[in-house]
């Protein structure tokens, strides 16, 4: 099975090529270091003897910004360290900024062909793998195995879409999951469905997610509350009323034009609405302003570190790690890539914890046990289409009450969920023993 994967990975990789250059072109960054994706990764000396090394990989920002706990939580044993790596340009800055006196080496995951995943064990020496969320790699989980090295798989998801694509190679899948010593599902649903697919029921457990025990800023105080505001554009005359804050948290293709629709139906009410976009991905930028250009209301793009106007009715922040800060002025927030054409869905968690009125589109896949949850406990709301999402806001606008009530709810249900990160790594550091 290996050798017909690494087959097959060679031509594979020569069609992608002119997509990684692309990439690097759009993104501005993606060329940083990329001898690591050849694993060509700085050459490390072995671990001490005194010493377990495990080698992290954690895909993008969100992954990064969610290991943050665990990290905390490994390295409070003094016999730990950590080679941590991730795949995109952004998840590589953020790693840099947030973790490089906390952990012993960073740098970019390799390319699962065989002389360079070769290449970049060689060089990296690990007694242990952790990986996040749905990653799969035939030849890095080959290579764990062949070596003896424990493996691990973290916050381990399986939305409806890979659940659908695994049960068509049912055997594959199997091979994957059996080649993982240890699985922590982010809910019940992803554990009972890992089992199915083949993973070891033994081994296979249900610990939650480690996206609750992420810190959330503290509530901004009402003076910076409203610095950031007006930082904004969004502030207000003293005689005024506070605009009412729209927050696009994660957009995808086609959310912002109707979240664009949804805040003029809402203006026409007579409520001062003001939209704050945020969308996943920051190269978006350019599409997005097509789409500002396009309506009446004024508007601003952060990125471009510009004066912000006194008042603007919208504000475009197409930069990389502000999300949890800025969700903190919303009103209310849709959670992005859930409503159609868009699959999967972006996480609600952090909204929920910040205590952010939440609407979710009916695609929330990636994250289908935490939205039922969150609706549920009286958090969030569906919304059907974008006429539902449409009325819901509308709503939600006129009725403080209910806004009050579903940011408690959020609150109250995130802090019930935390602990996941310190179960896991208790449960590493055990089998490292």
């Amino acid at each position: 099975m290996i050798w017909l994967y690494r087959l097959l990975y060679l031509p594979a990789l020569l069609v992608v090529l002119p997509y990684y250059a692309w990439r690097m072109w759009r993104r501005g960054g993606y060329a940083k270091d990329f001898q690591h994706r050849l694993g060509r990764f700085r050459r490390l000396s072995p671990p001490a003897a005194n010493k377990k090394r495990i080698w992290l990989q954690a895909v993008s920002v969100g992954e990064i910004l969610a290991i943050g706990p665990l990290i905390q939580a490994l390295q409070a044993d003094n016999t730990i360290e950590i080679v941590l790596t991730t795949t995109t340009s952004t998840g590589y800055a953020e790693a840099k900024k947030r973790y490089k006196d906390q952990v012993y080496s960073i740098g970019v995951f390799p390319l699962d062909f065989w002389l360079f995943s070769r290449l970049a064990w060689q060089r990296i020496q690990p007694d242990v793998i952790i990986m996040t969320e749905s990653e799969l790699w035939p030849e890095h989980l080959h290579r764990a195995r062949n070596s003896g090295t424990p493996t691990f798989l973290i916050n381990a998801r399986i939305s409806d879409r890979s659940f659908k694509r695994y049960q068509k190679v049912p055997r594959l899948a199997k091979r994957l999951l059996q080649k993982l010593d240890y699985i922590f599902a982010a809910s019940d649903l992803d554990q009972a469905r890992l089992i199915e697919l083949g993973a070891h029921a033994d081994t296979t457990a249900s610990t939650g997610s480690i996206k609750f025990d992420v810190t959330i800023e503290t509530q901004l105080e009402q003076a910076t509350h409203t610095a950031l505001c007006e930082e904004l554009g969004f502030g207000h005359q003293a005689e005024q009323e506070s605009p009412f804050i729209l927050l696009g948290s994660s957009t995808w293709p086609g959310e912002e034009a109707a979240l664009l629709r949804i805040q003029a139906s809402v203006i026409a009410t007579g409520v001062d609405c003001r939209l704050l976009l945020v969308p996943r991905h920051a190269e978006r930028g350019a599409e997005i302003i097509h789409l500002l250009k396009q309506q009446p209301l004024t508007w601003h793009q952060r990125s471009q570190n510009t004066a912000t106007p006194n008042s603007v009715s919208i504000q475009l922040a197409d930069t990389t790690g502000e999300l949890a800060r800025l969700t903190q002025v919303a009103d209310l927030a849709f959670v992005g890539k859930s409503l159609e054409p868009n699959i999967g869905g972006q996480t609600p968690i952090e909204a929920a914890g910040i205590g952010i009125p939440i609407l979710m589109g009916p695609h929330m896949t990636n994250f289908k046990a935490v939205a039922k949850s969150l609706v549920h406990s009286g958090a969030a709301l569906y919304a059907t289409d974008e006429n539902h999402l449409k009325a819901l806001v509308l709503n939600l606008v006129k009725d403080s009450t209910a806004r009050a009530a579903m940011s408690q709810a959020g609150r109250d249900w995130h802090a019930e969920n935390k602990g996941s990160s310190a179960r896991i790594a208790q449960s590493i550091l055990a089998a490292l023993n």
